[in-house]
């Protein structure tokens, strides 16, 4: 038996759906960049249906990308991890966003906590390699978070500390650095990991490194990665 279509009570059809939402999480866009951009294609809806589109498919759609996903991304012979933590503002309040990326630029894992100490390194840590297993390279910067956290579970051999050999965590902050402006900050703990989940599935899917692309395998790259998307929860 087939399952049932999840727009099958919604009046506007999915590729209008998938649209927006694409243009929201992918594109540093407010939710009235988004309604202006659809309306100047002649669809009329309003900002807050885009809202509701955002928070009902979100992290379904998220959810399908990572499941198609993590096969392809496990297990890799020389598979190395670049961790980092960046503040994010909530209400005024500093809190710290982990993030794990692999050597090809594929973001991970994101995890939000209120504090950067060994139990916040060694949950995040742990809910990473219990998705993906283990790596056989970690670099990280100098925080000793890191250090405490991995020898408690037995992989401090495989730290990689030193200048610059961080830039892939560091240079991956950026495109969601971007989406936070445009955001305005956020306003709940609840919506920053929500977000920071959906936005990394995306990036990933639609994540093509330019300079080592010729401009043909480019545009097949970028064809594949917008033909998956109109795939996700298709009828």
């Amino acid at each position: 038996m087939p399952k049932p279509s999840p727009f099958r009570y919604f009046k506007t059809s999915p590729e209008i759906i998938r649209l927006a939402l694409i243009m929201y999480i992918r594109f540093p866009l407010s939710l009235r960049n988004v309604e202006d951009l659809l309306h100047e294609r002649g669809i009329d809806v309003s900002y807050e249906s885009v809202r509701f589109w955002w928070q009902r498919f979100g992290p379904k759609f998220a959810s399908e990308i990572r499941n198609r996903r993590s096969q392809s991304m496990r297990c890799h012979s020389n598979w190395k991890w670049h961790l980092d933590e960046m503040f994010v503002k909530i209400n005024g309040e500093r809190y710290y966003l982990w993030r794990a990326v692999d050597h090809e630029g594929e973001v991970l894992e994101s995890y939000v906590t209120k504090t950067r100490d060994r139990k916040a390194a060694l949950k995040f840590l742990k809910k990473s390699m219990r998705r993906f297993g283990r790596p056989e390279v970690i670099v990280t910067d100098k925080l000793r978070s890191y250090s405490a956290a991995l020898k408690v579970i037995g992989n401090a051999g495989r730290q990689e500390t030193g200048r610059w050999v961080n830039n892939r965590a560091e240079n991956s902050h950026l495109p969601f650095r971007r989406r936070e402006r445009a955001m305005q900050r956020f306003r709940r703990l609840r919506s920053l990991q929500k977000f920071a989940s959906v936005h990394a599935s995306v990036l990933n899917l639609f994540n093509s490194e330019r300079s080592l692309y010729s401009r043909q395998n480019f545009k097949l790259n970028r064809g594949a990665a917008l033909t998956e998307w109109r795939q996700l929860s298709a009828e």
